[in-house]
């Protein structure tokens, strides 16, 4: 019974250490998050930064919004992201698992005879399985892995989720961009129609001209209203991405869309950027890394008994004599030896490879995809802003010209008001075409185009610092 009672001390004893806390896997996420996108992020966990975060959340929301003031916004308050977050907090559970010792097993029995002596049978015992000493290193090494892991997939969850907000954001605001447009024109035609209406009036128009000014004016009008509620959408669908609700959702934005880029410089070597620095790539790289050191660990350990229990008995015999000794119990791999587990991860091993091979093909043609696709809105709003459009204008300006001297009819001025609309409409789309086509390629590299993974340009960086 002495040797039972110094036992529990001893085991008791084994600390271990190492554990990563929930303040330092953030850390490393926020770290990967602001150098690629120049962002700061946030786990609200109910302490006391969360009042200093509403507190900046509540100063962007009062300036008008840029897609990055509606990023930050996003990064900050979102509860969605916010769940996500709590993911790295349940991986970290299973790192201090795994470096814990199951509980020791402890069993004691009475027995009563029913003839003298009449002594009653005692007998204690406790064991610990005395193999997990040396697996824990290795279940720790493991579940480190895995929370490396789980940091990289947050990281890149976190970047999606980027891209969705700026699009998002440069969605809505090119409706809202088209809106004033439209609006302009409803009141030039509306005015253009009492005008119409007054000659009509005096006998100087025709009525089929009067028909045509105030179905243009109709038009325009109801365009007006489609384009409001495709709005609404638009802000809901921001708002949601935002985390806004009450007195929050009365945020304004920049009335047109950002200037294109002077120069695309950063565009060289993009697949190859993509490949070394994709977060995504990166997790499946880690899960083969997993997969493999649990594959390996189960092929060593398949002869070896599952359970190696090492413990002490005691026991007191009815007339009082105490018999004490050590017990050995061990479950031996004879039936099972894990043939099923081995074939198992092999199957996943080859999985993992199979879909990391397969995502790093689907990464350069997205990478392709994004980067032709916004070359092209680049082209096509360049196209029409300093050719179509001017083009547009100049005719309508001519046919009022004519119209005001009635040498054209009031169809006339209403076909070229409409083809000025449309090649404005044009331009708009292009313009939004090419941010969110910027924001795509964005995220198929991997991070801003300004970012360079530390891996491919640690001589420049270096060199610029």
């Amino acid at each position: 019974m002495m040797k039972a009672r110094l036992l529990l001390p001893a085991l008791a004893s084994i600390v271990v250490t190492g554990c990563t806390t929930p303040n330092a896997s953030l850390d490393r996420v926020e770290a990967t998050i602001a150098e690629r996108t120049g962002k700061r992020l946030q786990w609200n966990r109910g302490g006391a930064e969360d009042a200093q975060i509403e507190q900046g959340v509540r100063a962007l929301l009062q300036r008008e919004l840029t897609a990055d003031r509606a990023v930050q916004v996003a990064l900050l308050n979102n509860r969605e992201l916010q769940a996500r977050f709590e993911e790295i907090g349940i991986a970290q559970a299973d790192v201090i698992e795994a470096g814990l010792l199951s509980n020791p097993n402890f069993a004691a029995s009475f027995r009563f005879p029913n003839r003298p002596p009449s002594g009653t049978n005692i007998e204690y015992s406790i064991a610990q399985n005395f193999l997990e000493l040396i697996m824990i290193p290795l279940r720790k090494r493991i579940a480190n892995a895995q929370l490396a892991q789980v940091e990289t997939r947050v990281a890149d969850e976190v970047l999606q989720f980027v891209a969705e907000v700026k699009t998002a954001f440069y969605t809505a605001q090119a409706r809202q961009q088209m809106l004033d447009r439209l609006r302009v024109v409803a009141e030039t035609n509306e005015t253009a129609a009492e005008f119409t209406k007054r000659l009509h009036d005096a006998g100087n128009t025709s009525d089929l001209e009067l028909a045509n000014q105030q179905g243009s004016s109709e038009q325009s009008r109801l365009e007006v209203a489609q384009t409001e509620l495709q709005l609404r959408r638009d802000r809901e669908h921001l708002n949601r991405l935002l985390g806004l609700s009450g007195s929050s959702l009365n945020w304004r934005m920049s009335d047109h869309l950002p200037e294109l880029s002077a120069s695309e410089k950063s565009l060289q070597n993009l697949e190859s950027r993509a490949i070394a620095q994709r977060l995504d790539l990166k997790a499946l790289r880690m899960r083969m890394d997993v997969i493999g050191q649990s594959l390996a660990l189960r092929t060593k350990t398949r002869y070896v008994p599952v359970e190696i229990k090492v413990g002490v008995d005691t026991e007191r015999e009815p007339d009082g004599q105490r018999l004490t000794g050590p017990t050995l119990d061990l479950e031996l791999p004879i039936f099972n030896q894990g043939q099923g587990e081995i074939a198992k991860l092999s199957a996943q091993y080859r999985q993992a490879q199979r879909e990391l091979e397969a995502r790093e093909v689907n990464a350069r043609s997205e990478v392709r995809e994004a980067r032709d696709q916004m070359m092209a809105a680049r082209d096509l709003t360049s196209h029409i802003e300093t050719r179509l459009l001017p083009i547009q204008q100049q005719a309508l300006k001519l046919t009022l010209q004519q119209y005001n001297y009635m040498l054209k009819g009031a169809y006339d001025l209403l076909a070229a008001k409409q083809n000025e609309v449309a090649a404005e409409r044009s331009h708009i789309d292009a313009w939004r075409d090419y941010w969110i086509a910027r924001t795509e390629l964005e995220r198929a590299v991997g991070g801003s185009l300004s970012y360079s993974s530390p891996s491919s340009s640690s001589k420049t960086r270096s060199t610029n610092q």
